[in-house]
């Protein structure tokens, strides 16, 4: 009797036991952590997951590393956009005032005044050649990167430059006004006299310009620009994490058992 008692006493203080446990948070022998009941492998692991939104096991400095790479690829592809548009206004204005009166005159014939003009184009066609260059080098900076972006920039920068050193030039320029003189005259070595000059070459000066920032522009930035191709790509944080992070509640259970932080 007596040693039926004891081992009931013994029975009973070892059940205290494992209730003292599970009420102090110690795993009992089921290995479920005591008030831990009902809760998942996420809620067990004390928020460890989330850090990156839709990837396991992100931690913080995984999803502050994904915001500032978000951050600098919308800060190239403004600055891409920016000297896209550059190009794209310059070449527009040295276009539309390249076929524009830039001079103006009289031809003195048999003692009367013909009236003669010469445009952009006949002074100079190379000025609405260079723009078409510019056109052509924005449209190509979106379909290139590094090296070949960079060829193009200087492609558009030299386009600039032609088109600005060449309205300049034509703004006080007369050879194109005496050879439409002499032709309307018929008669060689006529030369224009009243001689005016429209503003028009120095919109195409303007235009020149902005060419030629575009091109300086993808110089020293384009290298660092994202391409057509990766434009839905996932930023390198994010996707350095899903690549890492384990995929499933039992991985990181895994991964506990395991000694390591599931974290990284």
């Amino acid at each position: 009797m007596t040693d039926a008692r004891s081992e009931s006493t013994v029975v009973r203080g070892g059940a205290e036991t494992d209730d003292d446990r599970s009420a102090a948070g110690v795993p009992t022998e089921g290995g479920v952590p005591g008030g831990e009941a009902g809760r998942g492998p996420d809620d067990a692991l004390g928020g460890v997951v989330g850090g990156v939104p839709g990837v396991p096991g992100g931690s913080p400095e995984t999803e502050a590393e994904t915001e500032v790479a978000v951050r600098e690829r919308k800060a190239a592809r403004r600055e891409l956009t920016a000297a896209v548009l550059l190009a794209l206004v310059g070449a527009a204005i040295v276009l539309s005032v390249a076929g524009r009166t830039w001079a103006e005159g009289t031809a003195p014939v048999h003692g009367s005044h013909i009236a003669v003009a010469a445009s952009g184009n006949s002074i100079n066609k190379a000025v609405s050649a260079f723009a078409l260059l510019g056109l052509a080098g924005a449209l190509a900076v979106l379909a290139t990167r590094t090296i070949g972006r960079a060829v193009v920039g200087a492609l558009v920068l030299l386009a600039g430059i032609g088109v600005t050193v060449l309205a300049v030039q034509g703004a006080s320029d007369t050879t194109a006004l005496d050879s439409e003189a002499a032709s309307k005259a018929a008669v060689e070595g006529v030369r224009a006299v009243d001689v005016t000059h429209a503003i028009w070459p120095w919109f195409a000066a303007v235009g020149g310009v902005l060419i030629l920032l575009a091109g300086l522009f993808v110089l020293i930035r384009g290298r660092r620009w994202p391409g057509m191709s990766n434009r839905y790509e996932a930023p390198a944080g994010q996707a350095a994490a899903v690549k890492r992070g384990p995929s499933t509640n039992a991985d990181l259970w895994n991964a506990l058992d395991r000694g390591e932080d599931p974290t990284r």
